[in-house]
């Protein structure tokens, strides 16, 4: 690259980069995707970032904060933007609906769908609204329809679409984006199911969808009335020790009351991974089939070592009864090494039940394939249901089928 690159010359190598292999979605970017890319130029959406920020292709743009400062709207990641849209497998002529709006991703819809399709984008918020309205406008992409109105209820004025990308984190899914949907239509959303969130990508056949790719994302969560709170419980008197459960959360957490006042219980399981190894499909095993499974949070301020984990941002975790355990990590030599953490009255039991899991993934699981997962109308059975594990949200029953080892 010269001294001073121009804007096509950042948007081909950042293309270039999220071409290479290892690079999460790299596998599916089409050509279309890859076109749309290196045309649309996207500092011309991001006025707040430099051209190096605008162009990073791993680092999403913050475009609003709260009053608390907290982010509610951003440009996603070019790695995160390429392999959603490759994810929806989008043709010429398609009618697509974009949950969440920002302007850089319709423009870029709009380009891999051509001029026989057809760009909705809508969002809750107003002032995000306008301001894709407005660099859409200025950017030559006046016939993307921009909605303000809780995506929740979809839009109707677009209706029926051939795909809906979510660009937003959603806790469930709503019947109206199954029934806005053509048969044989394509949902991808980062849908969040115990604190874990992966951007899924379905094809609706009938009232159920259908997984077709499951690839690791994080985005700003959903707003409105389709918004989920996560139920925090508090361990420890200081309040240091923090279990946050996204799904199913204890009945009677007083069970726990006395883990903390019991020795803590340390074993390593013999299960190693490289450092770089991603571990994915091992978060996404241990969240569907240990009961209680949440994360584990740790104030630093307020730590006395109670307990001991590698991150006190995240760590899984699982509770049972009155015994709740994490996972750990170590170094050995070259290697990464999985163990557990129990604590509670029958603390050892439970420890090595997690750490049974953590070895069966390794045995069955790891490099192998991900689960099926089917989305089903929360009024549909259970019992009709033939899966390893059923997630209850609001909507939907989220159904997870781990393939044959």
């Amino acid at each position: 690259m010269t001294a001073d690159p121009t804007p096509e010359q950042w948007r081909n190598r950042m293309v270039e980069v999220l071409r290479r292999p290892g690079v999460v979605g790299a596998e599916f970017l089409s050509p279309r995707v890859e076109r749309a890319l290196r045309m649309v130029p996207r500092h011309l959406f991001i006025p707040e970032a430099d051209l190096p920020q605008a162009y990073d292709p791993f680092s999403p743009v913050m475009t609003k904060r709260d009053e608390e400062q907290v982010v509610v709207s951003s440009v996603s990641a070019p790695q995160i933007q390429a392999m959603m849209l490759a994810q929806a497998d989008l043709g010429p002529g398609d009618h697509v609906l974009e949950v969440g709006s920002g302007g850089y991703n319709a423009a870029l819809i709009a380009e891999v769908i051509g001029p026989q399709g057809e760009v909705t984008t809508v969002d809750i918020d107003p002032d995000i609204t306008d301001r894709a309205r407005t660099l859409l406008d200025a950017n030559g992409y006046e016939r993307v329809r921009v909605v303000t109105a809780d995506a929740a209820h979809g839009v109707e004025e677009g209706a029926p679409y051939d795909a809906i990308i979510v660009t937003a984190g959603a806790w469930d899914i709503p019947p109206a984006w199954v029934a806005q949907l053509v048969e044989g239509g394509r949902l991808v959303v980062p849908l969040r199911v115990r604190d874990l969130t992966r951007s899924i990508a379905f094809v609706r056949s009938g009232e159920v969808l259908e997984s077709t790719s499951a690839l690791v994302c994080g985005f700003v969560s959903m707003r409105g009335e389709d918004d989920h709170q996560q139920t925090p419980l508090r361990l420890s008197d200081t309040g240091e020790i923090v279990l946050v459960f996204d799904d199913e959360a204890p009945t009677d957490p007083r069970l726990l009351d006395h883990a903390l006042r019991t020795p803590r219980v340390e074993l390593w399981t013999g299960v190693r991974v490289a450092p770089q190894e991603p571990i994915d499909g091992l978060q996404l095993y241990l969240a569907t089939t240990l009961p209680g499974f949440c994360v584990m949070r740790v104030d630093p301020a307020l730590d006395t070592g109670l307990v001991a984990p590698n991150s006190h941002r995240f760590s899984m975790a699982a509770v049972e009864g009155g015994d709740f355990a994490y996972l750990v990590t170590r170094r050995t030599g070259t290697w990464v090494e999985y163990g557990v953490h129990g604590l509670g009255p029958m603390a050892g039991a439970f420890a090595e039940q997690v750490a049974r899991r953590i070895r069966e993934w390794d045995r069955d699981r790891r490099g192998g394939p991900g689960p099926r997962i089917q989305v089903y109308p929360v009024s549909t059975p259970i019992d009709r249901l033939n899966a390893d594990r059923v997630i209850t949200k609001r909507h939907t029953h989220i159904a997870f089928s781990w393939p044959t080892p």
